[in-house]
């Protein structure tokens, strides 16, 4: 069940472009493709890999993001708009064994067009913490919530 690397953070805004083309712009990252979640998202990428993942957030965030991922706080400013950090791991059923023997509560979701099968769970801070295995791992585990299964 090793964890391989970190692989992106969230962070929820009120504005959704005015923080994309911050990052564009200052940091030098680019827009790149992101999947249908069924809520506002945009992904962006150093080279070929996303590592920061944008979302609305704040008060009014939609259904359907606080039925796939939750919503934890509604800052807008300040560290409390980092919604979760994302690691990408191998063996899924060692790490949902070992989870559950730490009584450590998860949830089970799938990005049917990304081919990420993904694991969800809290640290002691209640920091969001996303562990990503390829759907090549699920072997007939079953899924909770896939994004695609939202409403349009």
């Amino acid at each position: 069940m090793p964890l391989s690397h970190l692989e992106h953070f969230l962070i929820q805004t009120e504005d959704l472009a005015k923080t994309r083309d911050w990052y564009v712009n200052v940091l030098g990252m680019r827009v790149g493709p992101s999947p249908d979640f069924k809520f506002p998202v945009c992904w962006l990428y150093i080279g070929e890999k996303d590592v920061l993942h944008l979302t609305e957030g704040g008060a009014n965030t939609s259904e359907n993001r606080k039925k796939y991922l939750g919503q934890q706080s509604e800052a807008t400013t300040g560290s409390g708009v980092v919604d979760h950090v994302a690691f990408r791991a191998t063996g899924l059923p060692e790490m949902m064994e070992h989870l559950t023997r730490l009584g450590v509560p998860f949830t089970k979701r799938m990005v049917n067009d990304q081919g990420l099968f993904q694991l969800f769970l809290f640290d002691p801070n209640e920091v969001k913490v996303e562990l990503n295995f390829a759907n090549s791992e699920v072997n007939g585990v079953r899924v909770e919530l896939m994004a695609s299964d939202l409403p349009a």
